[in-house]
């Protein structure tokens, strides 16, 4: 990637001057061909731990480890080039101290050269965000339904409704003054997520939270129907892919076993002169 490249990204600072203007138009991505098409037209290009699921098949977000978001951490920053590449810290990568957060944090954006990491918790990782802040780390929070925390949780519940709001918004709150960039909001009532957005300074990114968050995010798997069993109410399937890779998968199949293809347009005559 050329310099010219590098600077011309979307940092996060520029990110955050963004609270209350154009919404923020974000998607994950965890591979190079995947990175490419988001780039072009997102804000923010989240490397995020749901790859432990979408790309490796675990059954949560808990297995995934600091080597598989620094290799999809590269892979998504070699194919971008404008868009803020924020990566999601591991769990068990920084919980248990901010010194150890930093460690995991610096690894992570050295080796990939992304520009933020991204931390689960509100209240209690606040202390960390603001160590890590103040060394040099951009750091996007998230709270509401932390994946991470769902064996605490009792499941992707929504949270924050009656009188748990008030957990939630101390926890945006928190976060904030901590110095958080930005915060993302999943799972939330609506009512809270407009409420948090216009309590803090930093902008809200929303997943399930809401139209008036100050952007959206999605698993970009989910919102181009990958997974065809998969529907989660706060996800809108801009596209019905799994079926389409089906259908020409099946397609390529009939073809080899029919001897249909390769055809000649797709064969290799024995003459000297063709040389590709």
């Amino acid at each position: 990637m050329s310099a010219t490249a590098h600077h011309s990204r979307l940092t996060a600072s520029a990110i955050r001057e963004r609270k209350g203007a154009t919404p923020i138009v974000c998607l994950t991505a965890y591979t190079a061909a995947m990175a490419s098409m988001v780039d072009a037209h997102c804000d923010v290009t989240l490397v995020g731990d749901s790859l432990g699921m979408v790309v490796y098949g675990l059954p949560s977000t808990l297995g995934v480890t600091m080597d598989m978001m620094i290799a999809h951490g590269q892979a998504v920053m070699r194919s971008s080039s404008r868009s803020l590449v924020v990566i999601d810290m591991p769990f068990g990568s920084y919980e248990e101290s901010p010194e150890q957060a930093f460690r995991n944090a610096a690894r992570l954006m050295r080796e990939t050269g992304a520009g933020a990491v991204k931390v689960e918790g509100g209240v209690t990782m606040a202390p960390t965000i603001a160590f890590l802040v103040a060394r040099g780390i951009p750091v996007m929070a998230h709270i509401g339904l932390t994946p991470q925390a769902v064996n605490v949780l009792g499941g992707y519940k929504v949270q924050g409704r009656a009188s748990d709001a008030d957990r939630v918004l101390a926890d945006a709150l928190a976060v904030a003054e901590a110095g958080a960039f930005a915060v993302v909001l999943e799972k939330l009532p609506e009512t809270l997520g407009r409420r948090i957005t216009g309590a803090v300074a930093i902008p809200t990114i929303g997943i399930g939270a809401g139209v008036d968050c100050d952007g959206q995010i999605l698993v970009v798997d989910d919102m181009l129907g990958l997974f065809a069993a998969f529907r989660p109410k706060f996800v809108r399937r801009y596209a019905e892919m799994a079926g389409v890779a089906e259908d020409a998968i099946a397609a390529y199949a009939t073809d080899v076993r029919a001897r249909a293809f390769p055809g000649p347009e797709h064969s290799f005559a024995d003459n000297s002169s063709q040389t590709s």
